[in-house]
């Protein structure tokens, strides 16, 4: 299911906005009944469209107020050296994003933390030892101006209806 059309757009646009709507409203806001709307949702579900439904969480409101951008590098880039870093990365709860990268680093992980402290022990205790890192070059977030979750998608635009003529009497 990679063709999504203007009421799957329509459908995934409200679910990021708000996925705790019924169906009933999901619904209304695609202009769809509720039958369909669920199929639509459970066959986007199924094709890896929708990966799940998740709870946004101030990470300041629970303690971690330290985010830190960092760029990494690896002595070697063979095959399984770079799959043993990404499985360490993954599996380590305080970097919650990762990405490989073009330029300078390659890759750039984000870091949750408390405070300063906790990011000093976790370059010792975690990222110097992460498998083939060589370098670690640290960026401290001082303002998050924008801290988005939802995909930019582009609705298509509703076809026109054609004209209907008017009958000759």
């Amino acid at each position: 299911m990679s063709d999504l059309d203007r009421h799957d757009v329509l459908l995934l646009a409200e679910l990021q906005r708000d996925a705790r709507q019924t169906v009933q409203q999901l619904a209304t806001a695609a202009g769809l009944s509720s039958t369909p709307c669920w199929k639509r949702v459970k066959e986007m579900e199924a094709a890896g469209i929708i990966r799940g439904y998740t709870a946004l969480v101030d990470r300041e409101r629970v303690g971690l107020a330290l985010c830190v951008l960092a760029e990494v590098n690896l002595t070697r880039h063979n095959e399984d050296d770079v799959r043993r870093f990404e499985q360490a990365v993954a599996a380590e709860p305080s970097i919650v994003s990762c990405y490989a990268t073009t330029g300078q680093a390659d890759y750039v992980i984000k870091v949750l933390v408390p405070d300063i402290k906790r990011y000093e022990s976790f370059l010792h205790e975690t990222a110097f030892k992460l498998p083939g890192v060589t370098h670690v070059r640290s960026s401290v977030v001082l303002k998050e101006v924008k801290s988005e979750t939802r995909l930019p998608l582009d609705v298509p635009r509703a076809r026109p209806q054609p004209a209907r003529r008017a009958r000759a009497r």
